[in-house]
């Protein structure tokens, strides 16, 4: 009889992300914002490495701010605005090849394009770079194409999904008419071929960017789907939503096959919509609720267990939408690998939301920042529409690395030499009660030493 060695696993699972929080800083956060308070699945906040734009109350039609990054504090009312719009604006989303041009989608049914000035706005902007009309309802969903540039896809109320050239023409490029109700979400591969979208038909699609040809689609009659996300390279999608009992759901799917879930987390029995934030560097799912103070975060696998529960950042400050910094723009230096800027809009506050792995060296972090996506196109337009697909144009983080300031030395007064301020060692500090006693101890009877030599 021959017996079979088992393959040995250990009894916990290694991550380099289990110890991964959530940082906050009251210095940065951005206040007194007149924030929009529409309704949808859209999170009105876009940031880039130089602006952070949110959608605004106005009176008379929609607007929307640019403020510059540094610009942190208390906001003048007065503020310029981008107010071109006839009605409420209702989503913004910053061109990832050019940080200072930036498409918005109104309920007017148009959506506009603009150039934002070197600086920051001094005056209000009225004239976009192009408007774009062609949907006949409102337009709720803007996207654009991940690796070809002046690509703009855009989702409205009609049930279509309109294609346009931004650099050319006015004019949409396609049309796609596969949706039989109103469009909730929208997500692209990393070449961006094929996206993914959630309708209120309760249908998920797998959909060809250029033909608009329906290569998967499943109907999700126990689970209501609300939000979609493609997840990089792994050729695999997460979905939320809400279970027949009426309680909210994590969904992993295989892109191929949708017959049924890879896996379904059941996560609370709120009512709020779930965001789902992925990071295909790190392989990590971030997950935040509308009307919800959290973020929960998660690791991907290949193999079981493909999701893996790391930890949740907590406030209680309710969120009405997150805004997410590109990785070029995040501080390298201090371990942060994601970043968040939370909508608040009980408070009229934006507050940066840092997530950080922690690490005790000073050198360039190689583990937590591979060759991430480029500002550099990897197609123009007409190759992409031609048929030719390719990834996305990497570049290594390390330019961005800023080691950490060492301490300077106390300034001394004049005819004195200056004091080096010297970081205590640790083996010097006493790690438990015992030591501290004794030390005491040792003090008190030097102490006594010296009383007897003055009495005598």
């Amino acid at each position: 009889m021959t017996r079979t060695k088992m393959p040995w696993r250990p009894p916990y699972r290694c991550s380099k992300f289990r110890h991964v929080y959530g940082r906050t800083t009251s210095h940065g956060t951005y206040e007194a914002i007149p924030i929009s308070s529409g309704v949808g699945g859209v999170h009105g906040c876009d940031v880039n490495p130089q602006f952070i734009a949110v959608v605004t109350e106005a009176g008379g039609g929609g607007a929307f701010i640019i403020l510059p990054l540094s610009h942190h504090g208390r906001i003048d009312p007065l503020c310029p605005r981008v107010c071109g719009h006839r009605r409420s604006v209702l989503d913004v989303k910053w061109n990832p090849f050019n940080d200072y041009v930036i498409a918005s989608c109104s309920e007017d049914a148009t959506v506009c394009v603009w150039e934002i000035p070197e600086g920051g706005l001094r005056c209000n902007l009225t004239k976009p770079l192009c408007t774009l009309v062609g949907h006949v309802r409102r337009v709720s969903l803007i996207q654009w194409h991940p690796t070809a540039s002046g690509l703009l896809f855009t989702a409205g109320y009609d049930n279509k999904v309109l294609l346009w050239c931004v650099e050319e023409s006015s004019i949409p490029v396609r049309l796609i008419a596969c949706h039989t109700d109103v469009v909730l979400s929208l997500s692209f591969n990393v070449d961006g071929s094929l996206f993914a979208t959630s309708c209120r038909d309760r249908r998920l699609r797998v959909v060809d960017s250029r033909t608009g040809a329906v290569l998967q689609e499943k109907c999700c009659t126990n689970h209501r789907v609300n939000l979609v996300a493609f997840l990089g390279n792994l050729k695999r999608l997460v979905t939320t939503g809400v279970s027949q009992w009426n309680s909210r759901q994590l969904l992993l799917w295989d892109q191929e096959h949708l017959s049924e879930p890879l896996v379904k987390e059941e996560v609370d029995g709120l009512s709020g919509l779930l965001f789902p934030f992925y990071d295909a560097d790190t392989r990590m799912l971030y997950v935040a609720g509308k009307g919800d103070g959290n973020i929960r975060y998660y690791e991907l696998n290949e193999d079981k267990p493909f999701l893996v529960f790391l930890g949740e950042f907590r406030s209680p400050l309710p969120q009405k939408g997150l805004g997410t910094m590109p990785k070029r723009g995040l501080d390298v230096g201090a371990c942060e690998v994601y970043r968040f800027y939370r909508v608040v809009i009980t408070k009229s506050l934006i507050e940066p939301i840092s997530m950080i792995v922690p690490r005790k060296s000073d050198i360039f972090q190689e583990d937590l920042y591979p060759k991430t996506a480029s500002s550099e196109p990897a197609l123009t337009a007409e190759q992409w529409l031609s048929g030719v697909n390719r990834s996305p144009v990497l570049v290594s983080l390390m330019k961005n690395y800023k080691p950490t300031v060492p301490m300077e030395p106390r300034p001394s007064p004049k005819g004195q030499k200056a004091i080096d301020v010297e970081q205590p060692d640790e083996k010097s500090l006493p790690a438990t009660e015992t030591e501290l006693h004794s030390r005491g101890l040792k003090k008190k009877t030097m102490m006594n030493m010296m009383s007897q030599k003055r009495e005598n």
